[in-house]
């Protein structure tokens, strides 16, 4: 990976949108050159998709959490497969440690938030962690040079 892909992911993580003449200017490359570069970061794995950051708070989410997941008292398997089919439930991150699993939840409600502890109780030690800001999110990811 060189200078010219490491900028084109710096600017595609800005702005996921920026086509690829605006790209092409940036970098000066031709478009191309831009898609082929695009091609090939997308083949090797590198980037993995493109999508749309959405506020949670903006759709009615207004309370996002972590909680920890330990003590599971059900195989990973079915609990992965049981948390995948939870709207609540954002993120999952099997881990390390004392804890199996770290999930990011965004909710209605305080009434929200308790039904899903509830709906997770039966699958082991719930700990939960209201998420009061962030202050670093969707940081830009980069190859150490």
């Amino acid at each position: 990976m060189d200078q010219l892909d490491r900028a084109l992911l710096r600017w595609l993580q800005e702005d996921g949108r920026m086509t690829v003449s605006e790209l092409s200017k940036r970098l000066a490359l031709s478009r191309p050159s831009i898609s082929e570069r695009l091609l090939r970061l997308q083949e090797r794995g590198i980037i993995t998709g493109f999508g749309a950051r959405v506020s949670a708070a903006a759709v009615g989410r207004n309370i996002q959490l972590i909680i920890q997941m330990s003590e599971l008292k059900v195989f990973p398997m079915e609990f992965e497969k049981r948390i995948m089919n939870d709207e609540d439930i954002i993120e999952c991150h099997r881990v390390t440690g004392t804890v199996s699993y770290i999930l990011k939840a965004a909710v209605t409600g305080m009434d929200a938030l308790s039904e899903l502890v509830e709906r997770l109780m039966p699958f082991g030690n719930v700990n939960t962690s209201v998420i009061l800001s962030s202050p670093v999110m969707n940081r830009t990811i980069l190859p150490k040079e």
